[in-house]
């Protein structure tokens, strides 16, 4: 049974929530506070230090795919333990590993061939990029050295991959240290705010197919290794998926000048979208040259992240050198890769995807019905409501007639609906300024609860985050 959900001014546990969160931190926070401390966690539910418990509903950033405590994938890791903690790939490799890239490999109907694990999604996308540049360096192909990503997009927060990706927010303490000669970029795929009017999707996808192929002919053909893009964009954008067509347009031009074609899934992959890859059911069935997974791979049980690696370029490097040129001290680590396996294991043996596919849907529905009520606080505001499985983004507009009558005080309607939703006992994800390439129109709210979760659970997640959402446009309505 679920424990109750404690809303922190109904509790005597305030004021001491209040001192834990003034307490020095001896940790360089992501946040300019002390994020509340969770103690311990079992399914979708989190219990704070303050002794407030919290549905997530995100599973941290896509991550917890099975939530936490699952006993299959901690007698995992504890046998683990007993056999062997670490071992380094270089010298020695490991059951688990092997048997993960197996796992992996059998499982992608022919997709891939060879596997390299990392320690997380930036590590796996900093993995992309060289393997890229190490197939063409070791085919004879040495003056390919471009790459061509999109705008709004997101990879990793390394400089390479920041340069890989373009969101200016991000990107903008950065600038001045990033790669701008070998990092190109094309228009986003994001048909609600990118399309023109009286544009067919046939036409739009047409259009950004030729303005790749004309960035092609500018930097040269032979000069770019690959087109790299996110499957279906996670935060910068929330949850964009791309017109039907556009994956199937984008590798025309990619195989028209023999270069790669490589799909970012580290937020999406892995069951996120309902089916192992999202390019399967979201990508035109089009599998990539190369692929980042990482977010659902380990489920949160553990730091993993991995390139699948196609015939074509497995064979590429097999003809050479023979070996990945690249590598980190806890690639492939034993812990990581038995806990993996498990995660795998648990969602195809309880029929997980087909549980989140359902499940998925109810949310879709509650959404639509909550947030788009005539008579609802929201409904002037909910632009977009988009997704599938346990992937969905619920983009607002306040750009609108009743828009006038709201005043955020200089604050980002994502971030204070997340703030509240914290509040209230639901954790998600909030971002402002998505919609447009100035990073100044737009907000988003990310939900992405496990792939095990109940109908009853689903119930809760909406009720939470519509009263939070209300809350706030309430609360800062000038009217």
């Amino acid at each position: 049974m679920a424990p109750a959900l404690v809303h922190p001014e109904e509790t005597s546990e305030v004021k001491k929530n209040a001192l834990a969160e003034q307490r020095p931190t001896m940790i360089l926070h992501r946040t300019p506070w002390r994020p509340p401390v969770a103690v311990s966690g079992q399914g979708i539910y989190l219990q704070l230090e303050s002794g407030q418990t919290v549905i997530d509903a995100v599973g941290g950033a896509a991550v917890a795919c099975i939530g936490n405590g699952h006993p299959v994938v901690k007698q995992a890791i504890k046998d683990q333990v007993d056999r062997v903690s670490y071992v380094y790939n270089m010298q020695l490799s490991n059951e688990p590993a092997e048997a993960l890239a197996k796992y992996l490999v059998e499982t992608s109907n022919g997709a891939f061939e060879m596997v390299g694990f990392v320690s997380g999604g930036s590590e796996a996308m900093e993995g992309v990029i060289k393997l890229g540049r190490q197939f063409f360096h070791e085919t004879g192909q040495p003056q390919r050295k471009n790459y061509i990503a999109r705008q709004l997009s997101f990879h990793g927060n390394t400089v390479a991959t920041l340069s890989l990706a373009y969101h200016p927010t991000r990107r903008a303490p950065y600038e001045a240290i990033l790669d701008h000669d070998n990092f190109h970029h094309v228009s986003p795929a994001y048909a609600a705010r990118f399309k023109k009017t009286g544009e067919t999707d046939g036409q739009y996808v047409d259009r950004l197919r030729q303005e790749l192929d004309d960035k092609f002919v500018e930097l040269g053909p032979d000069t770019v290794i690959g087109f790299v893009a996110e499957t279906v964009v996670g935060a910068t954008t929330g949850v964009v998926a791309a017109p039907e067509g556009y994956f199937k347009a984008m590798k025309s031009v990619c195989d028209k000048y023999g270069a790669l074609f490589i799909l970012d899934e580290v937020m999406s992959g892995m069951g996120r979208m309902g089916s192992t890859h999202a390019w399967e059911t979201l990508g035109d069935g089009i599998a990539p040259d190369i692929q980042a997974v990482a977010k659902g791979l380990g489920g949160g049980y553990a730091s993993i992240g991995a390139v699948l690696i196609s015939k074509k370029v497995a064979e590429g490097i097999r003809g050479k050198s023979g070996l990945w040129k690249h590598g980190h001290t806890y690639q492939a680590h034993p812990l990581a890769c038995a806990a993996s396996l498990a995660v795998q294991q648990v969602i195809k043996s309880e029929n997980l995807l087909e549980n989140i596919r359902t499940q998925g849907a109810y949310l879709d529905k509650l959404l639509n019905d909550r947030l788009r009520s005539p008579n609802s606080l929201t409904a002037p505001f909910t632009f977009d409501i988009r997704g599938a499985g346990g992937f969905w983004g619920v983009e607002f507009d306040f750009e609108v007639p009743e828009g006038e009558k709201i005043d955020f005080k200089g604050g980002q309607f994502g971030i204070l609906a997340q703030a509240r939703a914290l509040k209230n006992g639901l954790v998600i994800m909030g971002f402002g300024g998505g919609s447009n390439l100035e990073a100044t129109k737009g907000d988003h709210l990310i939900l992405a609860p496990a792939y095990n979760v109940t109908k009853e659970e689903i119930e809760k997640i909406v009720a939470i985050f519509v009263r939070s959402v209300e809350e706030v446009i309430s609360e800062y309505s000038t009217a």
